[in-house]
C-alpha cells in the first residue's frame, strides 16, 4: 500500500513538473524578450478596478456609427493570415473618448471613420515580425507596439453619404515611401484629404506614425502596459 502511494505520488509531481515545464515554454514562446507584458486577465481586471480609464473599451459600442475593417481578421492582410478569431476593435477608455470627438467634428463635413485596427494582443506583433522583419513599418518586439498598450488606432476617413472611403496616398498597410505622411507626389485632392486626417487627429491628441499615413498614437501612451489579452477574454468579461 505504502509503495503503490509513493508510485502515486512520484507520479503527480511528475505530471506537475512537466505542465510547469510546458507553461514555461509557452511564456517564453509568447515572450521571448522577456518584457513587462499582462497576459492574465485577472491581473487587467485588478488594474481596471483601480484604474477606471486603463479599461479596453469596445469601439463600437463607444463611438458613434463608427466603421469597422478588421483586416487582421480576414487574410486580406500583408501576413495573408487570419491573426484574430473576431472582428472586433478594442482602445483604452480616454483613447476611445476622443476618437467620439474626432467622429463628432468629422460628422459636421459629411465625414466619418473607418477603424482597421486598434488594440493589438502582443502575439500579433511577434507574428507581424516574423513575417516581415522590418522594423520602420512593424513594430520591435523586443519593444512592443503602441498598439499592444491600447494606445494606437489605424483608420481612414468614410464619404458618410456614400459610405465610401475617401482617396488617399496608399492603401491600408502599403509599406513603401507613399505612405509616409510627408510624402508630396500625390494628387492634391489625397494630400488635402490625408492632410485633413491628420489635423482633426492632433486636435484630440493623437500624433500620426511618420511611416503610415493611417496610424494615430494617443498621448499618454507610456502609461499604460504591453497587453496580450485575447479580444474573447475581452467580450466574455465585459
Amino acid at each position: 500500500m505504502k509503495l503503490k502511494f509513493v508510485f502515486i505520488l512520484f507520479s503527480f509531481l511528475s505530471l506537475a513538473a512537466c505542465n510547469v515545464g510546458k507553461q514555461e515554454k509557452t511564456a517564453e514562446k509568447r515572450n521571448p524578450y522577456d518584457l513587462e507584458i499582462i497576459n492574465d486577465f485577472e491581473v487587467y481586471d485588478s488594474i481596471v478596478s483601480l484604474e477606471p480609464q486603463k479599461k479596453l473599451v469596445d469601439l463600437e459600442e463607444t463611438v458613434d456609427n463608427i466603421v469597422l475593417d478588421i483586416r487582421y481578421a480576414s487574410k486580406n492582410n500583408f501576413t495573408g493570415e487570419v491573426i484574430y478569431k473576431i472582428p472586433k476593435a478594442f482602445a483604452r477608455k480616454p483613447l476611445a473618448v476622443a476618437l467620439q470627438n474626432v467622429q463628432k467634428d468629422l460628422s459636421s463635413h459629411g465625414l466619418g471613420l473607418k477603424v482597421f485596427d486598434a488594440y493589438r494582443p502582443y502575439a500579433a506583433t511577434l507574428k507581424f515580425y516574423e513575417v516581415f522583419p522590418d522594423t520602420m513599418y512593424v513594430a520591435a518586439p523586443w519593444h512592443g507596439s503602441r498598439h499592444n498598450r491600447g494606445c494606437a488606432v489605424d483608420i481612414t476617413l468614410l464619404d458618410l453619404n456614400t459610405g465610401e472611403e475617401l482617396n488617399m496616398p496608399t492603401p491600408f498597410d502599403d509599406f513603401s515611401d507613399k505612405a509616409h505622411p510627408d510624402y508630396m507626389e500625390l494628387p492634391e485632392d489625397v494630400i488635402k484629404n490625408r492632410q485633413m486626417l491628420i489635423e482633426i487627429m492632433k486636435k484630440h491628441g493623437f500624433t500620426v506614425y511618420p511611416y503610415e499615413w493611417w496610424h494615430y498614437d494617443f498621448h499618454g501612451w507610456e502609461n499604460y502596459k504591453l497587453m496580450d489579452i485575447s479580444f474573447e477574454e475581452l467580450i466574455n468579461t465585459k
